[in-house]
């Protein structure tokens, strides 16, 4: 299989606009599957039966009759609150990839203190390796080099063989 055959995709909108189209159908998916609880229950099953039909807890269950009787269909969406601000903004998220952009060579360490000694913001190592990766640049783990090992080792383990 030639590389050209896996990514010749026609892009008809951007990936961003793709990641917020998936989202949308993800909670239109939500939604059916409550309606579908709802219809059970109208066609006569208790809560219990209905939730064992849809395989949600009967506690979901007794929450989503509850949000259904309280707000009707508006009641069944799911109601997220887009979890707590992130600490970077994208102005200065910008700034740091500008930042990162001028060497090739930082470790995900440098880069958490980078961050703290700019923005004045604290982050776990395993966060900035996920920064690094919604960036699109690779990290990896740096391998100690012994000093003793001499420049041409590859040529000399090459002519042992």
């Amino acid at each position: 299989m030639s590389k050209e055959y896996i990514t010749d995709v026609k892009k008809w909108m951007t990936k961003k606009e793709l990641v917020e189209e998936i989202k949308n159908k993800q909670i239109e998916a939500r939604v059916l599957e409550r309606l579908y609880f709802i219809k059970y229950l109208y066609e006569g099953d208790n809560v219990p039966e209905a939730s064992d039909k849809v395989e949600i807890s009967d506690n979901t269950g007794y929450d989503w009759r509850k949000r259904w009787n309280e707000n009707g269909l508006e009641g069944l969406y799911p109601n997220f609150d887009g979890g707590p601000n992130p600490k970077l903004d994208s102005k200065e998220k910008e700034k740091l990839k500008e930042i990162l952009e001028e060497r090739s060579d930082w470790t995900t360490k440098e880069v958490k203190n980078l961050i703290k000694e700019e923005f004045d913001v604290s982050y776990t190592e395993r966060h900035v390796s996920r920064i690094l990766e919604n960036f699109g640049m690779n990290h990896g783990k740096p391998y100690q080099q012994d000093y003793r090992r001499p420049d041409d080792a590859e040529e000399k383990l090459k002519k042992t063989d």
